[in-house]
Order: structure tokens, then sequence, then C-alpha cells
């Protein structure tokens, strides 16, 4: 269970928010110290499963032939075969990444995908996750509906989804407690890496987390 502190941040951040005629999202604003981000061994770059979900929809495409396509058109935003890939023209696949949260795709495809979408997907860290054959398709996916990434590039300050307004506090707390720790593990000071915390919602102020 996340800390008092995150929590407190968390229904601050929700109580701010002004009345908006949509559901907001509750992003997380983290500021980095003391690490030199030219140097990309010390970029953040981590997929990360919030237990308590995004509180949003989260678009995911398969590129995949076979049983496979099948199976995953149950749970998949859209499946997309090796043809349909080398048919798409840059605009089309342009539009295709910026739509699209996350791709899969079956290892033995992603050569083409390089070649194809490489120079597209890959400024945007979207990539396919590769789908090995012991691997359940539809338990990859409904797994990455509750995930994030979290990615700093060369910026000392990154921002990910956390929630959205309508989770409870203690929901996006527990949320940004993982991605937190997950920091603290990964990031070469752990916690001495990390200047400050933010929280907020799309339209409503920033909160700092204590």
């Amino acid at each position: 269970m996340a800390n008092s502190d995150i929590e407190t941040a968390v229904a601050r951040a929700l109580e701010d928010a002004p009345d908006r005629n949509f559901t907001e999202t509750v992003d997380l604003a983290v500021n980095l110290r003391d690490l030199d981000l030219d140097e990309p061994s010390n970029r953040v770059d981590e997929s990360v499963v919030l237990p308590s979900g995004t509180g949003q929809e989260t678009q995911i495409i398969v590129i995949a032939e076979g049983e496979t396509a099948v199976r995953a058109e149950e749970v998949a935003d859209d499946v997309l075969s090796g043809d349909d890939v080398a048919d798409l023209d840059d605009d089309e696949a342009k539009d295709l990444a910026d739509e699209t949260d996350f791709f899969i795709a079956e290892e033995e495809m992603m050569q083409d995908i390089a070649r194809h979408l490489g120079t597209i997907l890959g400024p945007r860290g979207k990539m396919p996750d590769p789908l090995s054959h012991d691997q359940d398709v539809v338990e990859t996916v409904n797994r990455l509906k509750n995930t994030v990434q979290i990615r700093s590039r060369d910026r000392r300050t990154f921002h990910t989804r956390v929630g959205a307004e309508d989770m409870s506090a203690e929901e996006i707390a527990d949320n940004v407690d993982v991605i937190l720790r997950r920091l603290h593990a990964d990031l070469e000071k752990g916690p001495q890496n990390i200047d400050s915390v933010f929280l907020k919602t799309t339209m409503g102020p920033s909160v700092e987390v204590a």
C-alpha cells in the first residue's frame, strides 16, 4: 500500500481539480538530478504495470498471423498482418503510431516490421514488444492495458499517466508508489536522483508529493 504522503498529495490534486465535462487523467511529473542524461544508460525507459490500472482506454495493436491473430482479435483494438504493415504508407504509419499506445508482434515478424516501420516507431519509442511462441497473446494484451511507459529521454523532467480522476486517491497512490519504487531501484543513486515529484489532473494545479 502506498505511503500516506503520496495519498495526501493525490487527494489534494483531486480536490483542487476544476470541474470539467470530461474525466481528466492524473499525471505524475518527476524531476531528476545528478544524472548525466546525455549518457543513454542513465536515462529512464521502463514499462510499469499499474496495480490499479490506468483508468483510461489503452490502444493496443497486434501484428500477427494465423492462430495468434485470431486470438488477438478478442482483446486487441486492431490486428495487422505482415501484408497490412507492408502496405502502410508513411502518413498512415505515422497516424497509427500516434494513435496507438503499444504494439505487439510475433518474434518472426520483427525484422520486417523494423524494415517497414522502424524509422517511424523507433523515434517514438513504440517498436513492438516481441511475442514468442510460448507467450499467450491474450494475457500479454491484458497486461499492457494496465501498463504505462516511463521515459525520460535526455530531459530532467518527465511525465506519465497514473490514473483518472474518477479513481480513488488510494488506487492512484498505489500506482504512484509502484512507479517511484521502480525508479528508486533503477536509478544509479536511487531516491537521491529524484529532485521532486508532482501530481496534477489534466487541467488542475500541480501538487508536490512530500
